[in-house]
């Protein structure tokens, strides 16, 4: 059974940055999709970044700018790369990778921000 692993949440200052990553456990075979999603606490999980396999990538208005998401094929990796943080980005980050046929989600990562 192939596991996702994420790991680069924590607490962080208004301002501050971090760098998420997701990793498979194991072999995914003909992965298309790569997405972070957040969820706070009382709120549905949004999309927070998505890239496609020819690398094309879609932010909604809230992190435009900011954050960049970014994939290692080879590695079987997804990053999120997040600048400028706001406390509104706090938040349980959630990673997943899709085939035509699974989608593989990790456990998630906390990631808090606050003076």
């Amino acid at each position: 059974q192939v596991e996702l692993v994420e790991s680069g949440g924590g607490l962080v200052q208004p301002g501050g940055s971090l760098r998420l990553s997701c990793a498979a456990s194991g072999s995914i075979f003909g992965i298309r999709l790569m997405a972070w999603y957040r969820q706070a606490p009382g709120k549905l999980r949004e999309l927070v970044a998505r890239i496609g396999s020819s690398g094309s990538t879609i932010y909604p208005e809230s992190v435009k700018g900011r954050f960049t998401i970014s994939r290692d094929n080879a590695k079987e990796t997804v990053y999120l790369q997040m600048n400028s943080l706001k406390p509104e980005d706090t938040a349980m980050y959630y990673c997943t990778m899709q085939t035509v046929s699974n989608d593989y989600w990790g456990q998630g990562t906390q990631v808090t921000v606050s003076s």
